[in-house]
């Protein structure tokens, strides 16, 4: 167990990720057809999937609180890449559709995007990616966004202690 953690301690996992995803997001942004955020490129890849998503699924598939998902969408409205409609049933919620300029960028992304993946990937077997991948959906099992939802969290436990 020593071990593990002395050489988990080496690796400063925290200070790669963090510098990998502010490289990674500086990149995506700086690409020259890119006239979306990252964040907004995210949210058209969603909405490339089911058209009309509710605003709170969308928010939730992109990790982001009510406000969080309320000001992307609104962003992408002003760009004109989505527009924000009422729901049917429930005239609390609105869903949000792509715009056919929203339609043309989530094209342009797609291909941004395989050529980052291709080039994140480079040097690395499918076996190696596939370990990758796995490791960093479990950090969102092991650090959930709702911290009360942490299972290994207990709420008895003096947070001081």
């Amino acid at each position: 167990m020593r071990n593990k953690l002395a050489a988990a301690k080496h690796h400063r996992l925290i200070y790669l990720l963090s510098v990998a995803q502010r490289r990674l997001q500086r990149r995506m942004a700086a690409q020259p057809a890119s006239e979306v955020t990252p964040a907004q490129a995210g949210l058209l890849f969603i909405l490339g999937k089911q058209d009309g998503v509710l605003m709170g699924e969308a928010g939730a598939a992109l990790d982001l609180g009510p406000a969080g998902i309320s000001g992307l969408v609104d962003r992408a409205a002003t760009a004109r890449l989505v527009e924000r409609r009422a729901d049917r049933e429930d005239g609390r919620a609105w869903r949000v559709w792509l715009t056919p300029k929203g339609r043309t960028t989530l094209a342009q992304a797609k291909a941004s995007t395989a050529e980052i993946n291709a080039r994140l990937t480079e040097g690395f077997t499918s076996a190696e990616i596939d370990i990758v991948a796995r490791w960093l959906t479990s950090i969102q099992d092991k650090f959930p966004r709702d911290p009360t939802r942490d299972p290994t969290r207990d709420p008895t436990r003096d947070p001081e202690d």
